[in-house]
């Protein structure tokens, strides 16, 4: 099975706030080639670190259908960045030929499986998924956060 995984879950410190969310299996994971490692935001032309950002309106799903926007805290609009990230990830993925695609948990804006942050950067979490994660699923790949990965393990 080919991997592809959230940079952050293999030790890379991409993470808005500058800092890594190490998964030692994941880790390993790439260091025995059997997964290549991804940041969706980067790809989308982020810096690290960079501002806070949630959907505001909805999940991935509605970003990608232009019915909710991706906005930092202080207000800017980086919808179109994390929808280009999402894309960037996309071709990576079929590029690779990827089987399954591990990505960060709780990810506000690309990379959140089964739960995001609600836009109000209250901390507060709700069902949905991320915009990067939206995209995957629509275009027919298997998407898991870390934690269903251990689950299979």
């Amino acid at each position: 099975m080919k991997y592809l995984v959230s940079s952050c879950l293999a030790g890379v410190a991409c993470r808005y706030n500058g800092t890594a969310s190490l998964d030692a299996k994941i880790q390993e994971l790439v260091e025995q080639e059997q997964a290549k490692m991804v940041c969706p935001e980067l790809l989308g032309g982020f810096f690290t670190p960079r501002e806070p950002a949630e959907i505001i309106g909805g999940t991935g799903k509605d970003v990608l259908a232009g019915t909710a926007k991706v906005i930092e805290k202080s207000g800017n609009d980086v919808t179109d960045m994390y929808i280009k990230g999402a894309y960037q990830t996309l071709e990576w993925a079929q590029k690779l030929d990827v089987t399954c695609v591990v990505l960060k948990e709780f990810s506000p804006s690309s990379c959140g499986t089964l739960m995001i942050y609600d836009g109000n950067f209250a901390n507060h979490k709700v069902v949905g998924e991320g915009v990067t994660s939206a995209l995957l699923r629509q275009k027919g790949f298997t998407v898991i956060s870390e934690n269903e990965f251990m689950e299979q393990l």
